[in-house]
């Protein structure tokens, strides 16, 4: 006797075979459209100094230099900042964010009057949960981190173009010649 071939689960195969190859075409439509971000933020980091973006959501001058006045300043607050230690940021009036610099010591205390602040454009850190940030794809808030450092606090860490994060460019990566920025 032979044996029919089982038409629902063949139909879902099929159908799940199509999903596949439409994903796989979407992937690659979207890796031009990541080179393009790349090579624009990669221009950003040289291009010349602007004054810091009113749009604080605007991420298209991401790592970009800039300069902010700083006008009554709120006190700084702490931020995790991985192997740097933590990030000092203040809030400027009118809600512009400046990164002052880092420290090891968590019981540090900052005191600035505010003023003119050179650097280049950040991300606010994101102290949302992993999971959130999964399905949240708002865009962060941007900040300057000075460019030099407040009394008592170590440099921020520079915006360089060097090596590519494999979470978000893998195939760039290999035989790349400008690798993606780095913080």
């Amino acid at each position: 006797m032979i044996r029919r071939l089982p038409v629902i689960p063949t139909i879902i195969v099929l159908i799940a075979v199509g999903i596949m190859i439409r994903l796989g075409f979407w992937q690659l439509d979207r890796l031009h459209e990541k080179e393009g971000e790349l090579a624009r933020l990669a221009a950003n980091v040289s291009a010349p100094m602007i004054d810091f973006p009113a749009d604080r959501l605007d991420q298209s001058n991401l790592f970009r230099p800039a300069r902010l006045d700083c006008r009554n300043p709120a006190p700084a607050v702490m931020a995790g900042a991985g192997k740097a230690g933590f990030r000092m940021i203040a809030e400027c009036e009118g809600g512009a964010k400046v990164q002052l610099g880092t420290a090891r010591d968590p019981m540090t205390k900052v005191t600035w009057a505010g003023g003119l602040v050179t650097g280049s454009i950040g991300q606010v850190p994101d102290l949302r949960p992993m999971i959130v940030t999964a399905f949240d794809h708002s865009p962060r808030e941007l900040m300057l981190v000075a460019d030099q450092p407040q009394a008592g606090l170590s440099p921020n860490p520079r915006a360089r173009w060097t090596r590519c994060p494999t979470t978000t460019c893998p195939m760039r990566c290999s035989g790349s010649s400008s690798p993606p920025l780095r913080w």
